[in-house]
């Protein structure tokens, strides 16, 4: 299929074919009739893409803010390659469409095939051939209601939170500044609400336009016009209420608003102007300052976007998909006209040629519409107590692959996102004896990105196929943590070899799932992304400090930090508590260091769940203290560690510093710089190609891999229990 995309490196913007998005559980599959070029939105992106990295940096304060932590936490080099790997990625355009329902989804049950709906979202309403739209962000479209109008949804739920955030009231004045799209929509719906409307905006024939479509008077926002016009409608009193929907880098709309609104007038911001609010004259008027959040409430909040958990309507009567479907509601019944908005109505074909008339000032508009190609017929369509270690079975191991000198090892990664594109994948392009054969991603844009980045032979959405292709020797899962154990499963029961990022399971029932695929296939080709083990600084430490005969004691402090907020890693409900996601990093790097396998769990949590104390018990005696704290300052390093045995101490700073103390020496083991960590990634991948290629023993035992998942769960059982878990099976 086709998508409107663009480099935010390069301001590059072109029409790109990529692979079809399937149809998941909550949602539905949308072949798109008409989508909406927001003029404000979309054209400010495309502009920002175009500037300078400089330029890109002073427009995005807070991302520069972003790059700078991680700087501190994981060095120039892997920063550069993670922020590079983002700026060098095609993006999607668009977030407000209508089409018709190709495919429902499993526990969607409000609409059908051949349903016209109107859909919102910059992640699922994209200028593109089809579009995967969970439940929450579509809504069907009224009878009568044509698609070129029903596409104007999203923008109108913009303008309808806005005004709901007004609280207009009957007979009541307002002052809406600036007229493109997000205004003309708001002078309707203030019209229809009752309320009289002055607009301001610099474009004559914009101010014309509202006026047609129901404002009482509107000006240049600096002319005597405007204001008395709001003079003689409010005796001079001021607007109840000011609407700003003005973009750019000017204070006047700010300013404006202060001199016209009345004593505790109310102020409401829809747009993306200049807030560089006039003290004096906000505190002398006691001005309500308000902000309105896009389409409405559950904006930004993933349970209810992506994973379907409505608003109850007794606490929140207007959600942003009831916004929507009122919006259309009004458009239906003729309360709200957004046909003389159109502009233009360009063919999705021409979608680039469009955007660069537009950001170069020959196209004229405030809303155009892409029109796609008529939908082909159907015939034409291609279709704490004990806690028991899963015991590991003997394997049946497929043979070693045939001519393994001389043919390269062809791999598929299951997801593209940030670790993948930053961590993995800039090790295995290039590399000798290694095929990139397949991505396979949810979203047809990041398989496109990969495949256009890395050199995959294919992009694809269809997991299936991946999963049957005999040429596929090893398969990577590089998903979200509540996909790991099935994938993992599926690709073992296909007979692959399998890399899955850590976690490997995120319960009990899902690990012995794992273990039973093994069983029933004979396949135990596992890997999980335990990578410290392999970092070059930790090996030579762990060389210099030699064997022990006594038993030892770890200390391993992990400053994880606080994660931003709506990080995926917070929806515990679906993708587990946080230790549950990258704990077994740490648990396993202890194991290691140990030589074996923990028999014993006990956890506590001094200052919540997410702060924890985490003892681990081992065979001969020793014990591993995990300290997991997400309160510490982002200063201090992330990782270190200490081990305590036979007299020695080796101590570990966050992959920068190493040394062993025995007796009165201290030994310094290497250093590195504070830029130049080593996690240990390539040559975790480089041990795993390896034995792929040779068909010898995996990196890591998977009586290893499973012991270390299990302890890792065992946590959330020790703390609901407050008491030690013991490891029944482990070795």
């Amino acid at each position: 299929m086709k998508q409107v995309v663009q480099n935010y490196k390069s301001g590059e913007l072109a029409l790109l074919d990529v692979p079809a998005p399937g149809c998941k559980p909550g949602g539905v599959l949308v072949r798109s009739a008409f989508s909406l070029i927001s003029t404000g939105t979309e054209l400010m992106k495309v502009s920002e893409a175009g500037m300078s990295m400089v330029g890109k940096a002073r427009s995005r304060p807070d991302q520069v803010a972003k790059v700078m932590q991680s700087v501190a936490t994981n060095g120039v080099p892997a920063t550069y390659r993670k922020v590079m790997g983002k700026l060098d990625s095609y993006t999607p355009l668009g977030y407000s469409l209508c089409g018709v329902v190709e495919q429902v989804g499993a526990g969607v049950d409000d609409v059908k095939v051949g349903d016209l709906v109107a859909c919102a979202g910059n992640e699922h309403a994209l200028h593109a051939e089809l579009n995967w739209v969970p439940t929450n962000l579509y809504a069907p479209v009224p009878d009568g209601l044509a698609p070129r109008h029903a596409a104007f949804g999203t923008v109108g739920s913009i303008a309808m939170q806005g005004v709901r955030q007004g609280d207009p009231r009957l007979g009541e004045v307002a002052l809406v500044i600036g007229l493109g799209l997000i205004g003309q929509l708001v002078v309707q719906l203030l019209t229809a609400s009752g309320v009289r409307v002055v607009g301001a905006d610099p474009d004559p024939g914009r101010c014309e336009l509202a006026e047609r479509l129901g404002a009482v008077a509107c000006g240049d926002p600096g002319s005597t016009a405007v204001k008395a016009a709001v003079a003689e409608l409010t005796d001079g009193h001021g607007v109840d209420q000011t609407y700003l929907a003005a973009g750019g880098g000017s204070n006047q709309p700010v300013e404006l608003a202060a001199e016209l609104s009345r004593d505790r007038g109310r102020v409401v911001d829809i747009g993306k102007c200049r807030l560089d609010l006039p003290w004096n004259a906000y505190y002398e008027k006691e001005l309500d300052v308000r902000f309105s959040r896009s389409y409405g409430p559950g904006r930004y909040d993933p349970e209810y976007e992506l994973e379907g958990r409505d608003y109850p309507i007794g606490y929140v009567r207007w959600t942003e998909r009831r916004n929507l479907a009122c919006f259309l509601d009004l458009v239906a019944r003729g309360r709200v006209d957004v046909e003389p908005l159109v502009s233009h109505v360009a063919e999705f074909d021409d979608a680039v040629e469009t955007y660069q008339r537009l950001k170069e000032g020959e196209l004229k508009a405030v809303a155009v519409l892409f029109r796609y190609p008529a939908q082909p017929p159907e015939s034409e369509r291609a279709t704490a107590p004990a806690v028991t270690v899963p015991a590991v079975p003997a394997p049946r191991r497929p043979a070693a692959r045939a001519a393994a000198s001389a043919s390269p090892v062809r791999l598929a990664f299951v997801g593209a996102g940030n670790y993948a594109t930053s961590m993995l994948l800039p090790h295995l392009a290039g590399r000798e004896g290694v095929e990139l054969a397949t991505v396979v991603t949810t979203t047809a844009l990041s398989a496109a990105n990969a495949q256009r980045k890395f050199g995959f032979a294919e992009a694809t959405t269809d997991l299936d196929a991946v999963l049957g292709d005999p040429s596929v020797d090893a398969m990577f899962v590089v998903t979200r943590h509540s996909s790991h154990a099935e994938l993992t499963r599926k690709a073992l029961l296909a007979g692959k070899a399998v890399f899955v990022e850590k976690p490997l399971a995120l319960t009990e029932e899902e690990l012995a799932g794992v273990v039973a695929a093994v069983e029933e296939s004979g396949n135990d080709r596992l890997q999980v992304g335990f990578n410290r083990r392999f970092a070059p600084l930790l090996n030579e430490a762990k060389q210099q400090f030699g064997t022990r005969s006594g038993p030892a004691s770890l200390r391993y402090l992990v400053n994880a930090g606080r994660l931003q907020h709506g990080s995926w890693y917070l929806r515990q409900g679906t993708e587990g508590s946080r230790f549950a996601g990258e704990g077994g990093h740490f648990v396993d790097t202890a194991s290691w260091l140990l030589g074996a396998d923990p028999v014993s769990v006990y956890a506590t949590a001094p200052a919540g769940d997410e702060d924890l104390q985490i003892v681990l018990g081992y065979p001969d005696g020793s014990t591993a203290t995990l300290s997991y704290v997400t309160t510490g300052p982002g200063s201090f390093p992330k990782e270190t560690l200490d081990l305590v045995a036979d007299g020695k101490v080796l101590r570990f700073d966050d992959f920068v510093r190493a040394a062993v103390y025995d007796g009165r020496r201290k030994r310094v083991v290497g250093s590195r710089l504070p830029q130049a960590r080593d996690k240990g990634q390539n040559a975790e991948l480089a041990a795993f190609v390896r034995a792929v290629r040779t068909g010898g023993p995996m990196p890591v035992p998977l009586e290893s891999l499973v012991a270390t998942t299990a302890a890792t769960l065992a946590v959330r059982r020790g703390l609901a229990a407050g008491a030690p878990v013991t490891l029944a099976g482990a070795r």
